[in-house]
C-alpha cells in the first residue's frame, strides 16, 4: 500500500489537476453557489481523471498517492469552491481510510474498487449531537443479535448522507473501559432497511456540499459487517484517518488562502480609490504583505507535515499543527480579502465573500482548533515526562 506514482508521473497527474480546477470549476463557482449542487459533467469529469480514488491504493483500483502527493492536489482543489473536493474527499479521506487500513480482505475487495471508481460514494458517520471532535462521546449502540449486529442512533453533519451509497459508522458495542472506548465500526450499505436520511443541511457557506443528519432505527447488518472483523478496530480506525484527514484540510486552508491572496492582488492593482489604484496605499499592501506571508507558511508547514507523515516521524504533533495554523491563517487571510475589496468584498457572487463564508467551517471539523491545542499541548507534556 505504499506510494508506486513517482514523480514525473505524479507531476502530469498535478497539471491536469490544475488545469481541471482553473478552466472546468472556477468559471463555474456561481452557479455551483446559486444551484447549491455540483453540475453532472464536473462530477463525471472527476471520475473520469481517477479524483474518487487518488490515495486508495493501486491494487485497490486507485492512484495510489501519498499523502505528500495528496496534499498538493488538496492545494489545487482548495484554489475553488470547497465543495468540489467534498464530492470525493471522503472516498480517499477519512470513509475510505478505514478500509484501507483496517477492512478484511474481502471487505477491501468489495468496497475498495467502487470507492476508486466513484460508483461507490463512502460517508463517514461518526459525529453525533452529543460527540463531535471527541468521539468518546458516542452514543450510537450496535448490540448482536445471533450472528447479526441491529444499530441504534443518530449522526449528524454527514458529509454527502443525501448521496452516499455507503455509511462508515462508528457505534459503541460495549461500555468503556481505561484504555477501551468501546468502539466498533461498521460498513452499512445506504439502502439498508432502517436507515433514513434527513432533509439536506443549510449552511453558512459551501454551497454543493451536501451534509445531513442520518438515523439508524433497528438497521441490521450481518457480522461480515464490522470493520477488520473485531470489535475494538472502531476507535483506532476513526483517530488514524481523523489525522491523516487534518493534514488535508491543512492542505484545502492554503488552497483557499491562496485563492483570496490572488483576488486580493488582482483587486488591488487595477480598482482605483481617489484616482489612484488601492494597491498605491501603503496600508493595502501592509494587508496583502499580511496575506503572503501566512499562505507561505502555511504551504511550508503543510508539506512539512505531510513529509513527517509519510515517514513516521510524527503522526500525532505535526498534523494538529498544520490544521491549527492553516485553517486560523485561511481565517485571516480571507478577512482581510474582504478588506482589501472594501464594501465590493460583501458582495454575494464575488469570490472572497464565498471564500470568506466556506473557510470558516475549516475551523471546526475534524477536530476543532481548540482540540488541536489539546493534541499539541498534551502531547509535547507527556514527551517531556516519558
Amino acid at each position: 500500500m505504499s506510494n508506486t506514482v513517482d514523480d514525473e508521473d505524479f507531476a502530469d497527474i498535478l497539471a491536469q489537476v490544475k488545469q481541471y480546477v482553473r478552466t472546468a470549476v472556477v468559471p463555474r463557482e456561481t452557479e455551483i453557489m446559486a444551484a447549491d449542487r455540483m453540475p453532472d459533467d464536473i462530477r463525471d469529469a472527476a471520475a473520469q481523471m481517477g479524483l474518487f480514488g487518488y490515495a486508495i491504493p493501486q491494487e485497490w483500483g486507485g492512484l495510489g498517492l501519498n499523502l505528500s502527493q495528496d496534499v498538493e492536489l488538496a492545494m489545487e482543489f482548495g484554489y475553488t469552491t470547497l465543495a468540489l473536493r467534498s464530492m470525493f474527499g471522503t472516498n480517499n479521506g477519512i470513509a475510505g481510510q478505514v478500509l484501507v487500513n483496517y477492512g478484511t480482505d474481502e471487505q477491501r475487495k468489495q468496497w475498495l474498487e467502487r470507492i476508486a471508481t466513484g460508483e461507490v460514494v463512502a460517508s463517514f458517520a461518526l459525529t453525533e449531537p452529543g460527540a463531535g471532535s471527541n468521539p468518546a462521546g458516542l452514543r450510537t449502540r450496535a448490540r448482536r443479535d445471533g450472528d447479526d449486529w441491529i444499530i441504534d442512533g443518530q449522526k449528524r453533519f454527514i458529509t454527502n448522507a443525501p448521496v452516499a451509497d455507503l455509511f462508515v459508522t462508528f457505534a459503541r458495542t460495549r461500555e468503556p473501559v481505561k484504555g477501551d472506548p468501546g468502539i466498533a465500526v461498521f460498513l452499512v450499505p445506504a439502502d439498508t432497511p432502517g436507515i433514513s436520511v434527513g432533509p439536506k443541511d443549510t449552511k453558512m457557506g459551501q454551497e454543493g456540499a451536501w451534509t445531513a443528519d442520518v438515523v439508524f432505527d433497528g438497521v441490521r447488518v450481518p457480522d461480515s459487517a464490522l470493520v477488520g472483523g473485531a470489535e475494538d478496530v472502531g476507535y483506532k480506525a476513526a483517530m488514524v484517518s481523523l489525522v491523516r484527514g487534518r493534514v488535508h484540510i491543512a492542505a484545502l486552508a492554503v488552497g483557499q488562502a491562496q485563492r483570496a491572496l490572488d483576488e486580493s492582488v488582482a483587486y488591488a492593482a487595477v480598482n482605483t480609490q481617489g484616482g489612484v489604484p488601492i494597491g498605491d496605499h501603503q496600508l493595502v499592501q501592509a494587508m496583502l504583505a499580511e496575506q503572503y506571508t501566512g499562505v507561505s507558511a502555511g504551504r511550508a508547514l503543510v508539506r512539512d507535515a505531510a513529509a513527517k507523515y509519510v515517514s513516521g516521524e510524527d503522526r500525532r504533533l505535526a498534523p494538529s499543527a498544520a490544521k491549527l495554523y492553516c485553517t486560523e491563517m485561511a481565517g485571516r487571510v480571507a478577512d482581510l480579502a474582504v478588506q482589501v475589496h472594501g464594501g465590493t468584498g460583501y458582495m454575494r457572487e464575488v469570490p472572497v465573500e464565498r471564500i470568506y463564508r466556506d473557510v470558516r467551517l475549516l475551523r471546526l471539523y475534524e477536530g476543532t482548533s481548540e482540540i488541536q491545542k489539546l493534541i499539541i499541548g498534551g502531547n509535547l507534556l507527556r514527551d517531556q515526562r516519558a
